[in-house]
């Protein structure tokens, strides 16, 4: 047998032997001794590994209940208060309804609503219509009133906010008229357009316009001086200047102005629709009390609380969707 298998063989038996002018190195003692003491670092190795990839697996499958809890706690912290307000509410509605004659429960109010809303489309003659009907003559006379404040009111917020000039002529006027009650501009409005509907619009407009004008004037005055001297140094022209400058700025000033009009012009309809007339909600709940029918007007009262919340949500998310922050 050659040197190389005799070494092969005492490799194999646990042993070293040596060929014949080879010089040891170690004995057989010290060599296993270090084959143990690799063998040992090995062991502790993976056994560190293992417990790191246990304590991960630990971690992850702690981490996966957490989440989920955490998610429902929030989702619980954003639907219980709002429920247990609304019950609160119709808990003290029964309570004063128990007490006092006259005033429908919600029990009763509910089967009304249910009634009221299986047709709220009918036509029996043009003053006796669904309260589908009257909802959307309200609407229209708001968004009528509102639009046109809105094409008068924003432009001139912006001239106002631009010029100081104008600013202080303008100022006087606004103070005197904005703290006029909507309604008494309603004899204004019969007097000069002579029928109900345009002067409903017409209240809906100057109640509405002021919030625009004073937001968006605001807005434009608080634009950065550097802002406007970039301006001047790149000479741009007065449209480039709103456009590019002004507008993006006063946008979210512009839009709390014109969802503080919607709110003020649809709580304006329904008082300037009892004085007038007509189809419309706020002549609706009028005509349900002379008829006394509480029912309705407590249904009237969520309807119009209902329509108010939506078209100020609306406007929020139109405001967000074009927002240039």
């Amino acid at each position: 047998m050659t040197a190389l298998t005799i070494k092969n063989i005492a490799t194999l038996k646990g042993g070293i032997a040596h060929a014949p002018g080879d010089t040891p190195t170690s004995s057989p003692e010290s060599m296993d001794s270090s084959m143990d003491n690799h063998v040992s670092e090995k062991v502790t190795l993976v056994a560190a590994n293992t417990d790191n990839m246990a304590q991960i697996s630990t971690v992850a499958s702690t981490k996966k209940p957490n989440v989920a809890l955490q998610m429902l706690r929030q989702f619980f912290a954003w639907v219980i208060p709002p429920i247990m307000g609304i019950l609160l509410m119709l808990a003290v509605w029964s309570l004063i309804s128990y007490q006092s004659q006259g005033l429908p429960g919600p029990i009763a109010t509910f089967k009304a609503a249910t009634i009221l809303f299986s047709d709220p489309f009918y036509i029996n003659n043009p003053n006796d219509v669904g309260i589908g009907w009257n909802i959307l003559n309200s609407l229209q006379r708001v968004a009528t009133g509102f639009g046109m404040a809105a094409l008068v009111g924003i432009p001139l917020g912006f001239i106002i906010g631009r010029y100081e000039f104008m600013s202080r002529m303008t100022a006087p006027i606004i103070s005197l008229l904005k703290p006029v009650s909507p309604l008494a501009w309603l004899p204004i409005g019969l007097l000069v357009f002579k029928a109900a509907n345009p002067a409903a619009i017409w209240v809906i407009f100057i109640s509405a316009i002021w919030p625009m004008i004073i937001n968006t004037a605001v807005g434009v005055s608080k634009v950065p001086q550097d802002y406007m001297n970039v301006a001047k140094v790149l000479n741009l022209s007065e449209w480039k200047i709103v456009t590019k400058i002004l507008f993006p700025y006063v946008l979210p000033y512009m839009m709390t102005g014109v969802r503080l009009s919607i709110g003020v012009a649809w709580l304006v309809i329904v008082a300037a629709e009892m004085l007038t007339g007509g189809v419309g909600i706020g002549f609706w709940v009028w005509d349900e009390w002379n008829n006394l029918n509480v029912e309705h007007i407590i249904i009237a009262i969520v309807i119009v609380g209902v329509v108010g919340l939506l078209l100020e949500q609306g406007l929020t998310l139109l405001a967000k969707r074009f927002s240039y922050e």
